[in-house]
């Protein structure tokens, strides 16, 4: 195999992911049985070593947040999409001196969806400072994604107040990596959709689903299905935005069709207020309240 740089002065992960690029092209490393088999690519590569790659997955994540003392999380879900209030005036501006119509149409909306990055990031805000007050073994730490658009607004809201957070991003075939309000030590990258679920729950003690697409809509109604199956413990499920919500999802349509419960109906929350939003994770769990 032919690799531009020795292995020896790249970093570690750097060497792993050209390794595994270069596996998955062809040209593949000659074989060696005298390798050690966790620094043998070929073998960790392997179909039968796919148990081994989802155990570390889920091992990694879990020993570093054990190690900054997080126990529990406030996950935040929602489009990677949307742009900050400064980015999206600027888009505006842009598209308004082009002349070009349908341009301005897209930017006017980049503005109306930079509100959603700005609630986000109070949202995160308001829970990093309000868990300060908390003792350490009982604080709540903002997860999401890991990626852009409100994700990376939530992530900012802790990092405004110096706050560690979480970013749980997923490799994909376009360039991706955390954005850069991350807690470097807490940005993890995951191959498998299902491990990085998986550590969304694990410390999840609320999920605040703002707007999104599909990604959005997949982690919710997973996160719904295993409450309402009881596969998983009830936790505050809110989403943020109510009009997109109710315009997006008719409840009381799979209601009247018998597919859901009456009951089913209480496993979340609409809210178009970040204070709000962090009221009802405080009531749930009592909170600050006097005893």
């Amino acid at each position: 195999m032919k690799i531009s740089t020795p292995l020896s002065e790249l970093d570690v992960a750097d060497a792993w992911a050209q390794l595994h690029d270069q596996a998955h092209n062809g040209a593949v490393l000659q074989p060696n049985s005298n390798r050690l088999a966790f620094a043998d690519p070929e073998f960790m590569f392997r179909r039968e070593t796919r148990g081994i790659r989802m155990q570390l997955e889920l091992l990694k994540p879990d020993v570093a947040q054990r190690e900054h003392g997080i126990e529990h999380t406030v996950v935040v879900y929602g489009s990677a999409r949307f742009v900050d209030p400064e980015q999206a005036a600027i888009q505006l501006e842009e598209a308004q001196a082009s002349g070009d119509a349908a341009r301005v149409l897209l930017a006017r909306r980049a503005v109306r969806n930079a509100e959603r990055y700005d609630q986000a990031r109070q949202f995160a805000r308001i829970v990093a400072t309000d868990s300060l007050k908390q003792a350490p073994q009982e604080r709540l730490y903002i997860c999401t994604g890991g990626g852009p658009g409100i994700m990376e607004a939530a992530n900012r809201g802790a990092h405004d107040v110096g706050v560690d957070n979480i970013g749980l991003n997923i490799a994909l075939p376009h360039e991706q990596s955390g954005n850069r309000f991350i807690t470097p030590d807490l940005s993890f990258k995951f191959h498998y959709f299902a491990l990085r679920k998986m550590h969304f729950l694990m410390r999840a003690k609320a999920l605040v689903a703002f707007p999104g697409g599909f990604g959005t809509l997949d982690e919710l109604f997973e996160v719904l299905t295993l409450v309402q199956t009881r596969k998983s413990r009830p936790v505050p499920v809110i989403l943020f935005g109510s009009e997109f919500w109710k315009k997006l999802l008719n409840f009381d349509l799979m209601i009247e069709e018998g597919t859901i419960s009456p009951a089913d109906r209480d496993l979340f929350h609409y809210t178009d207020d970040p204070a709000e939003a962090w009221m009802l994770i405080k009531r749930y769990y009592e909170i600050g309240q006097k005893t």
